[in-house]
């Protein structure tokens, strides 16, 4: 399949760029010359199949699974090979799919040993609670005693005390209740209103073209085709074509 060039970005120089990786887990190659690029206070949804490369290619750029070939670049900076944890403290915050929490300390705990300088503002607590009213009452609570919608609470709330200028969603409606999917779209609104960029991997298609400024598609581990979000959101034959709605 041809690929098909994504719009022009945002004229602000990118926080962000993704160009022509490659990344392999083993000696299976799963991403093939992935390129992105995200400006500050953008929201580019990365949409697709399961199996696309969406979560490798968060990986790749949080160091996780690092990328064989091509490069990444954060603020101008060769981040391509770099550990993960020098990574998050240049102000990549990240949001994984399975929350990650430390299930035997309580939320309070969690969300203090998250906090970090970078060069970018931290979030306080009351700002979290004004996010998600219910964390302020579950601070005292083990984490393992909470619901799939308060770890999330949880998850998001540590990645905003790290002082993020980046923040990396994988699929953060994943077994959520309505009103916490409604929530967590309302906090990428207001990190993009803040100047902090998002890139969200999402399968909620309309909750994901709802917030987005740009839409990247994957598919067998490229991108194959970028567009901005409002085109997508109302051409149905490009939702037909691109993502088999």
């Amino acid at each position: 399949m041809n690929a098909v060039l994504e719009p022009a970005p945002s004229a602000a120089a990118p926080i962000l760029a993704v160009d022509g990786i490659d990344t392999f887990y083993g000696e299976s190659q799963v991403l093939f010359g992935a390129s992105l690029t995200v400006a500050p206070g953008e929201v580019l949804a990365l949409l697709g199949p399961n199996g696309a490369g969406k979560t490798t290619t968060l990986r790749s750029i949080l160091g996780l699974t690092p990328a064989r070939r091509g490069s990444i670049r954060f603020e101008g900076a060769d981040i391509t090979h770099r550990p993960t944890h020098e990574i998050a403290a240049l102000g990549v915050g990240w949001v994984p799919d399975d929350r990650r929490i430390f299930p035997t300390l309580t939320v309070a705990r969690n969300l203090e040993i998250a906090r970090k300088r970078t060069r970018f503002r931290a979030w306080t607590l009351a700002e979290c609670f004004e996010i998600f009213s219910a964390l302020e009452y579950l601070m005292a609570r083990e984490c393992e005693n909470l619901s799939g919608g308060e770890m999330q609470m949880v998850a998001i709330s540590r990645a905003l005390m790290g002082a993020p200028g980046l923040v990396l969603f994988d699929e953060p409606s994943q077994g959520l209740a309505p009103k916490i999917v409604q929530d967590v779209m309302a906090t990428v609104l207001r990190l993009k209103r803040e100047g902090v960029a998002v890139i969200l991997v999402e399968q909620n298609v309309a909750s994901a073209l709802a917030v987005a400024d740009r839409v990247c598609v994957m598919q067998g581990g490229s991108i194959v085709f970028g567009c901005d979000a409002p085109q997508m959101r109302d051409d149905e034959a490009l939702q037909r074509r691109w993502l088999g709605l």
